[in-house]
């Protein structure tokens, strides 16, 4: 067989970096449109990354049996950071596995029919709050959603005040890690300057500090009542114990918190805030899916979850801008064939889940939001996968798409909403995640 040569992107590296951090997915497809579906580009450090997204690639690298993919330690480094270095993120091997099998099971089977409708409920508050007439950002709602579901299922937290308390940390603390200066801090340690807290680092740190904090006492007080039946996230994880029995220690599960709430608040609220702009954009698509919702006996969570067209435009959303672009950096084992190109062993690799989703054999008309194409094809999980793929797929995607489905009907079902932006909404750099640019603007027109 003919080896072929993959080709580097022949900009200065200086271009490149300034472009894939300001403009991250036309640099993808400019990449993709001069070199194809395998190259290399240099946006970290002096580091040639290949960037991978046709599903045979895929399939090659992440297939488990495969063994081909390693999470090196230089791209955890930043996740220490940020959320600690017993978080499930940056452990590799073995020890990802075993803690991820601890993780998992909340996440899965009937423990989410515990979460359905406390969903819908914390949803319904929400958008009660919303007067007829007013204007809104959707990703500030949905972020609203999102965190109360987080705090309240996840952290299972039922004093109020202790709520708002950690509520406004959160926020707050989330808000700066999304800022530029911090995303660029967390990839380059000699920016982490505590200066005091007037300077972006140290008010970062005591943010941190005052939430590590208070899940603590979360924590110490959940561990007494594990006498008692809760429901939450956390007391599950504190119950749950590893083969040899022993269980996760309190920072552990502290690190853990962190992790589900970096994980599953702006990733869920982003993509949110974009299905009510598709829906709201196109109004055949809110009218089928409005049409769907109503032909519903009751509401029932486990019903409105089973819902086709609910599901593809779910489905599309996630595929025309998944919240990342592409996983994060992984490491080759050994080397690797990928349909005739020679990838040596130690090579840095970024499979591109958003170039994947952008590909014209696949999705036809890649800029159009059409959600009947996931109701007449079945796609592969190397054809279609916003949750990443392999070992280190994203555990809580099930509940991810679950919550997704509850909040958008909720709201569908219970308010007229009114797109009220007069130019289509673009994606653009939030932290590490892709999110609508300005949030999309909307007013509430009255019940539904």
């Amino acid at each position: 067989m003919t080896i072929k040569q993959i080709e580097k992107l022949k900009t200065p590296k200086i271009i490149q970096q300034i472009e894939s951090t300001l403009k991250p997915l036309e640099f993808l497809e400019r990449c993709a449109k001069n070199c194809g579906d395998i190259f290399f580009i240099n946006t970290f450090g002096n580091v040639d990354l290949l960037v991978v997204s046709h599903p045979q690639d895929l399939q090659e690298l992440f297939n488990p049996t495969n063994k081909i993919l390693d999470a090196p330690a230089a791209v955890n480094e930043p996740f220490k950071a940020q959320i600690g270095e017993n978080s499930l993120i940056v452990q590799d091997r073995e020890r990802h596995q075993r803690l991820r099998r601890l993780i998992m099971p909340p996440f899965h089977g009937e423990q989410m029919l515990n979460y359905g409708q406390q969903i819908c409920d914390i949803t319904q508050q929400a958008i009660q709050h919303l007067k007829v007439g007013q204007t809104f950002i959707a990703r500030h709602l949905t972020e609203d959603i999102t965190m109360t579901i987080i705090l309240k299922i996840v952290f299972g937290i039922e004093e109020e005040s202790r709520f708002e308390k950690l509520k406004n940390l959160m926020t707050t603390w989330l808000s700066l890690t999304s800022s530029p200066f911090i995303v660029s801090a967390l990839l380059l340690p000699s920016l982490r300057k505590d200066l005091g807290i007037w300077s972006p680092w140290g008010r970062y740190l005591r943010k941190r500090q005052q939430i590590d904090e208070n899940l603590m006492v979360q924590i110490l007080e959940r561990r007494q009542l594990v006498q008692r039946e809760h429901f939450d996230v956390l007391s599950m994880l504190i119950e749950a114990k590893y083969e040899n029995g022993q269980s996760l220690s309190d920072v552990e599960l502290k690190d853990n918190l962190l992790t589900l709430l970096n994980a599953g608040h702006e990733t869920t609220a982003n993509a949110l805030a974009w299905a009510l702009y598709w829906i709201h954009q196109q109004p055949q698509v809110y009218e089928k899916l409005l049409h769907e919702l109503q032909g519903l006996n009751t509401p029932d969570p486990l019903k409105i979850v089973q819902l086709t067209y609910l599901t593809a435009v779910c489905q599309e959303t996630l595929r025309i801008y998944p919240v990342v672009s592409s996983t994060f950096p992984r490491v080759t084992r050994r080397p690797v064939n990928l349909r005739g190109y020679h990838v040596p062993s130690g090579t840095f690799a970024i499979p591109s889940i958003y170039l994947t989703h952008r590909r014209e054999d696949l999705y036809p008309q890649p800029d159009q939001f059409q959600p009947e194409r996931f109701i007449n094809r079945k796609y592969s999980p190397y054809e279609f996968w916003p949750f990443g793929a392999g070992s280190r797929q994203c555990l809580g995607q099930v509940f991810a798409l679950f919550e997704m489905k509850l909040i958008l009907a909720t709201i569908l079902l219970n308010s007229k909403l009114k797109l009220e932006e007069k130019a289509p909404v673009t994606p653009a750099r939030r932290g590490f995640l892709m999110a609508p640019k300005g949030g999309v603007k909307m007013s509430i027109l009255g019940d539904c």
